[in-house]
């Protein structure tokens, strides 16, 4: 161990800002790593929007010898900040202001110095790796007790692209269970305890599924002369969703021969509509 590394006592370091924080301490964390062993405490401060605030926090770094880092991005209130911390001679470091203002000369306009936009960011990713985990958890009617938690539940028969389909959405933070349709096996009860409005039924022509699982077959090899390509068997297979389809009161979506991105927007539409949310503007507001 360094010992000159280690400082006890040693005077804190608050991390002020008009938001939660998170991009300050996540700069301000990256160069404290470069200094193994430090015992220097980091406090964050967050919604610092006005000068009750800012008396605050310069108390509490006069009383400690503490320095102040900033990330304000509102140029008032970050030009209050700096003239408390000179007016009390406190030690601070603007993280965002010279930048902002090169940015804003550079560019010839003004920041639009929303506070959280980081992490808002960053709880949009989170939730975009939650989704497709979850996602990914339930695809192919795995752990069915968890259908009931999806934002959208596709169900069909096989090779009508239900993975694909759920992956992408999942892609853009929704969660998605999909739930195979199965000749001669029930689906589970929760296919049915979900809400009817988020399920949708995919729907393909004969001719376009007996192609897309003729390719599997040869694919991997297996017997031509299967109930899995055979006309009848599939029209048959194909009737019997339907009728699931309807007694569920599910939403039957065709995607015969449609990229992706039609269906997922073609669900999404649907459910905006239904619902009246938009997920990012969520997010956002």
């Amino acid at each position: 161990m360094n010992n000159d590394m280690v400082r006890d006592n040693a005077p804190p370091i608050f991390i002020v800002s008009g938001g939660k924080g998170l991009a300050g301490d996540a700069v301000v964390q990256s160069v404290l790593i470069q200094f193994p062993n430090n015992s220097i405490p980091v406090i964050i401060v967050p919604d610092v929007l006005n000068q009750d605030r800012i008396d605050e926090v310069i108390k509490r770094a006069m009383a400690t010898n503490g320095v102040i880092v900033h990330t304000m991005v509102d140029p008032e209130v970050r030009q209050l900040l700096i003239q408390s911390c000179i007016k009390n001679n406190v030690n601070h470091i603007d993280l965002v202001g010279d930048l902002s203002d090169y940015l804003s000369s550079l560019l010839k306009t003004k920041p639009i110095s929303k506070p959280g936009l980081y992490r808002l960011s960053h709880i949009a990713y989170f939730k975009r790796v939650e989704a497709i985990d979850f996602t990914l958890k339930v695809d192919d009617g795995q752990n069915p007790e968890k259908i009931t938690l999806a934002d959208i539940v596709l169900t069909g028969v096989s090779r009508t692209g239900k993975t694909p389909l759920s992956v992408y959405l999942a892609m853009f933070g929704w969660k998605v269970a999909n739930v195979p349709l199965v000749p001669g096996i029930d689906p589970p009860e929760e296919l049915f305890k979900a809400d009817p409005g988020r399920v949708f039924g995919l729907n393909i022509s004969p001719v376009y599924l007996i192609a897309q699982r003729a390719n599997r077959v040869r694919t991997l090899h297996l017997d031509e002369s299967n109930d899995y390509i055979n006309k009848r068997k599939v029209a048959d297979e194909l009737e019997s969703a339907r009728r699931i389809f309807e007694r569920g009161k599910f939403t039957e979506i065709q995607v015969t021969n449609k990229p992706i991105e039609s269906s997922a927007n073609e669900i999404l539409t649907i459910l905006t509509a239904r619902f009246n949310q938009d997920r990012w503007k969520q997010e956002m507001d």
